[in-house]
């Protein structure tokens, strides 16, 4: 039988409890960096192009990798979510630790790869002049770009803190593994049950001296008035 409660998790079974669900760390921290997300793509899709031209410096490709990463990563926080709802559920140990480690190596990448796009739209940003941007609406276009590099770079925070809580909850599932309840017993609950039989005759409590077994007593011969005759 599988052991309940490994990975962090409840009892297999238990009925979902939504208030509970959303008071969770890792999924308060999820649904802001799916917020995030959304803010970054967002951004650049409409503020971000002009006539098909990216306002970073003109480079398509920063345009690219910023929708990109932010796109994937709001699928990735919906399906986790979606995980994180049914993980409880989920009677296996084996099929925990696998949802574990997607989340712990998918947290991971998408913390290196916002950190590259962090970079990136600062860099390219830095090196646009303001003849690049449209003269109509210019505040409009640099308020977007700017927002989509201040977004990357909170993302950078979110997702380094659920990769941190996805590394805890696999250690504590892994350490879960090694003991067959899930916690070590308190030997002062379970006190050792009292043997019927004395170990030693000279143990504490009993009588100093038993009498061994199969002995018999030794019998003294009674007093006789018999004299044997003297000649």
């Amino acid at each position: 039988m599988e052991q309940p409660g490994a990975y962090g998790a409840g009892m297999a079974g238990g009925s979902f409890n939504p208030i509970a669900f959303i008071k969770k760390p890792s999924v308060i921290i999820r649904i802001f960096s799916w917020l995030f997300a959304v803010v970054v793509f967002s951004c650049i899709t409409a503020g971000g192009k002009y006539h098909h031209l990216c306002m970073f410096n003109r480079d398509p490709n920063a345009c690219r990798y910023g929708i990109g990463i932010g796109v994937l990563a709001f699928l990735i926080c919906m399906g986790f979510l979606i995980l994180d709802a049914l993980f409880d559920q989920l009677s296996s140990v084996q099929h925990r630790k696998y949802v574990v480690i997607a989340d712990m190596a998918s947290s991971g990448l998408w913390t290196f790869l916002w950190f590259v796009g962090f970079c990136y739209l600062t860099d390219s940003w830095r090196h646009t002049s303001d003849s690049n941007l449209p003269s109509y609406d210019r505040t409009r276009y640099k308020n977007n770009c700017q927002a989509a590099i201040a977004f990357s770079f909170f993302s950078i925070f979110t997702w380094a803190a659920l990769t941190v809580l996805a590394v805890m909850k696999y250690r504590q599932g892994i350490s879960e593994a090694f003991s067959p309840s899930g916690y070590e017993p308190d030997p002062t609950n379970n006190p050792p049950s009292a043997s019927p039989y004395n170990s030693y005759p000279g143990d504490i409590g009993s009588e100093p001296y038993q009498q061994p077994p199969f002995s018999s007593e030794v019998k003294q011969e009674p007093n006789s008035d018999y004299q044997p005759p003297t000649y």
